[in-house]
């Protein structure tokens, strides 16, 4: 398992470092005094020693979690969490997520919404800090006014990350988006395409004003100017395919974001088409 190898180097980089301060004391024994030479090696064995430990504590409390994510046990490994979360009340923001991952890598969306209930009469903070996987297993539930409903709600809420608030506001329009409510996702996608420091987000905005707000809406060609303009914004700061691959990677990891992989790939056709 890779996790038991990076725990084994982690080792026997520390086991070098305390051999290399033990040998210091023959190495200079001459040229130091014993007084000196302990007040030289000692704080950095006691260092390592107490790092040693604590790897060994936090791997041991940890080791069956480590193991089910190594083996992608999803079943497992949301039962495990369920002991955790659900029965013992240990709602933190970490469990909470791993949790509602797992749900959703088995497409049990019904009990990531149970789990949020529960959250959020437990501990409401965790919910806003995992805002976007609440709102995504909506998404797949095609719950899509309700997506929109929840989303809106987080729009303005201080407790969200600031790299998760434009995320926010893309699925409120996306969620709009897919209920058949161009009016409403419109402004959204407008205004992200226009001013969203994230690639993905500005590439993603302006590709359905293009593909489908255009169609719809009774701007036509405001919505076509804005998407020309983020398209612009996006192939200018990535230059290619490959800079918005790198955005994407950086990404890959998160549930919101592969719920959403189809329309990645088509906005990196429509961007770089012909480059």
């Amino acid at each position: 398992m890779k996790f038991k190898y990076l725990v084994i180097a982690f080792s026997i980089i520390i086991v070098l470092i305390l051999f290399t301060t033990a040998l210091l004391s023959f190495v200079f024994a001459d040229s130091l005094s014993v007084t000196n030479l302990r007040y030289l090696t000692l704080p950095v064995f006691f260092f390592m020693v107490v790092i040693l430990i604590s790897l060994g504590i936090f791997l041991l409390f940890n080791y069956r979690l480590f193991l089910l994510l190594e083996r992608e046990d999803w079943p497992a490994l949301a039962y495990y969490l369920e002991q955790k979360v659900l029965v013992k009340d240990r709602f933190s923001t970490r469990n909470v997520r791993l949790l509602a991952s797992s749900y959703m890598v088995i497409s049990d969306h019904s009990s990531v919404l149970k789990l949020e209930i529960r959250t959020a009469l437990a501990k409401p903070s965790v919910v806003e800090k995992n805002v976007l996987i609440f709102g995504a297993a909506r998404v797949l539930n095609g719950n899509f006014a309700e997506a929109a409903a929840f989303f809106k709600t987080y729009l303005d809420k201080s407790g969200i990350k600031a790299k998760d608030k434009e995320w926010v506001r893309w699925f409120y329009g996306f969620s709009h988006l897919l209920s058949g409510s161009f009016s409403q996702a419109e402004p959204e996608f407008l205004y992200l395409a226009a001013s969203s420091r994230d690639a993905i987000i500005t590439g993603l905005s302006s590709y359905f004003l293009f593909s489908t707000l255009s169609k719809h809406s009774l701007k036509p060609q405001e919505c076509s100017a804005a998407a020309e303009g983020g398209k612009k914004r996006v192939t200018d700061a990535l230059k290619n395919a490959g800079g918005w691959k790198r955005e994407v990677d950086k990404l890959t990891a998160e549930i919101h974001i592969a719920i959403i992989r189809k329309y990645i790939e088509e906005t990196d056709n429509w961007l770089f088409k012909g480059r």
